[in-house]
């Protein structure tokens, strides 16, 4: 072939593939250490290390590059549409370095490259005794577009990092085109009942209430059931309805209360039980480090022998809602490495299989909204893998308007898209784990109606659990109530339609 002819395929084949969104592109063959990457939809490129895989499938929260010893992840956000600038998303990002017990921070200053202002910080901590090849060395850029649009570089490493600002100096943004890909559908993928050590009453749960043809089952919290059952009955002969499962939550506080689940189990009820690996009254800062650190292991294995003492089916709800700042689990604590969640959830799952566990389906929860609403702290992000979870729980409230900046929902409104996008994303059962309406900011007997008139519109979900409860401010003001019981119109709305409810012969 004439060499013009030649520059020229190599040459069209070089921009065919840049055009190609999120595809590495070989710097310099095997005589170079590091390879470029494209992505053309976000806008940008970098060099990265020749010997990493790339992984772009969930491209719309992030890019990934990994050998066995190295992570580098790489989001984008955009807040035109926020509260939030790029100046508020790293200074809040960044806030777990207060704990400086745990963390301890190399460098953490701002700088100019290429001449856009960026936010490095370099830091790392102790090795976990109970992860393996425990990636502790971290470092983080926050590269500024604009006000409004930020490009993060986040690198976490087994051993010490060396080239992050090699890494960092060969960013470069560029004019964004084409569209970013979509996520796998579905991205969490089905269980196998039959793969997993499971009884036979807790198989017969699942296919009850979770196979494809189960109508909708009712649960509530309560705030003193199973402890006694009084309030609850009480509740049920009022709007003409048994509930089939109760919220019983716990802490590293106390163990299993295996009487309380006899309660429940001798009146009919199922439960969902909700861990978090919290304390009340103890520091929780290190809460993570400590349960992979083997601290927690004799509480947890006792956890689950209690599980197994109690013999029958149990929906084990771990750490719910990790996705939001207000709970200590959160890897808004822990060094934005959202993996060090999965690592809990994966130990303490292992932990249960060693005491041979088989009536325990496990629910993996996030909250409807990520707070803070950052890239590298969405929810997808926290799921530990199909293998450890059975079931898919739904969380939104309609938290009314108490506080401010709060606005007053309708059930549709807030789940639709909800549903939407995890029906989209999961095989797996879906459940509403707890929800429920404010009666500040609005009329909650109409949100209640609403409610009931449109839940049959998301027939994938199979069980939603009523939270009766309230939320209380910090000066001991009712902020949210949720109550089902808070008044006779709102009692009255739940036994109108649980009688019309009855007397279907499909459920919703």
């Amino acid at each position: 072939m004439h060499k013009t002819k030649l520059w020229f395929y190599s040459i069209l084949s070089i921009l065919l593939l840049v055009l190609m969104n999120g595809q590495p592109i070989d710097a310099n063959a095997a005589n170079s250490t590091y390879s470029k990457y494209v992505n053309s939809a976000r806008g940008y490129q970098l060099n990265y290390p020749s010997n990493m895989e790339v992984d772009d499938s969930i491209g719309q929260i992030r890019t990934l590059f990994h050998d066995d010893q190295t992570q580098i992840e790489i989001y984008y956000d955009n807040f035109y549409n926020t509260v939030h600038d790029a100046n508020t998303y790293i200074n809040y990002s960044n806030n777990f370095i207060a704990n400086k017990k745990d963390h301890l921070v190399e460098y953490n200053k701002t700088t100019k490259v290429a001449e856009k202002k960026v936010h490095i910080l370099k830091w790392h901590r102790n090795k976990l005794a109970k992860v393996e090849n425990d990636k502790n060395y971290y470092f983080s850029a926050e590269i500024i577009k604009n006000k409004n649009e930020v490009f993060t570089i986040f690198i976490k490493s087994a051993q010490p990092i060396s080239n992050e600002m090699d890494i960092v100096k060969s960013f470069k943004i560029q004019k964004p085109i084409g569209n970013v890909a979509a996520m796998p559908s579905p991205l969490f993928k089905q269980s196998t009942p039959e793969s997993k050590q499971l009884s036979e009453e807790t198989k017969a749960v699942l296919q009850q209430y979770f196979s494809k043809d189960s109508s909708l089952t009712w649960g509530i919290f309560e705030p003193s059931a199973p402890g006694t059952m009084t309030k609850l009955n009480q509740i049920e002969e009022r709007v003409n309805h048994e509930f089939s499962f109760l919220i019983r939550y716990s802490d590293l506080d106390e163990q299993v209360p295996v009487q309380e689940f006899m309660n429940a189990y001798n009146e009919g009820k199922l439960l969902e039980l909700t861990l978090q690996t919290s304390h009340s009254k103890i520091d929780d800062s290190s809460i993570f480090y400590d349960i992979l650190n083997g601290k927690y292991d004799e509480y947890l294995h006792q956890y689950a022998k209690n599980i197994k003492e109690f013999g029958h089916p149990v929906l084990f709800r771990l750490n719910n809602e990790m996705n939001g700042d207000w709970c200590v689990y959160s890897s808004y604590y822990f060094s934005k490495d959202t993996d060090l969640y999965k690592e809990v959830w994966k130990y303490i799952y292992h932990i249960f299989d060693k005491e041979e566990i088989d009536n325990v389906l496990w629910v993996w929860n996030p909250n409807h909204d990520s707070m803070p609403g950052f890239a590298w702290n969405h929810s997808v992000l926290y799921y530990p893998g199909d293998e450890y979870v059975d079931i898919v729980g739904l969380t939104a409230y309609n938290t009314g308007t108490y506080y401010s900046g709060e606005k007053w929902t309708n059930f549709f409104t807030l789940y639709q898209s909800l549903y939407n996008e995890y029906s989209a994303l999961s095989a797996k059962p879906l459940m509403i784990t707890e929800f429920g309406s404010n009666s500040v900011g609005g009329d909650k007997s109409q949100w209640i109606q609403n409610m009931f008139s449109n839940i049959d519109k998301f027939p994938r979900i199979k069980v939603t659990i009523w939270w009766s409860g309230t939320d209380w401010d910090s000066k001991g003001n009712p902020a949210r109530i949720y109550r089902l019981d808070e008044n006779e119109a709102v009692l009255d709305i739940f036994r109108l339609n649980f009688e019309k409810y009855n007397n279907r012969s499909v459920g919703f």
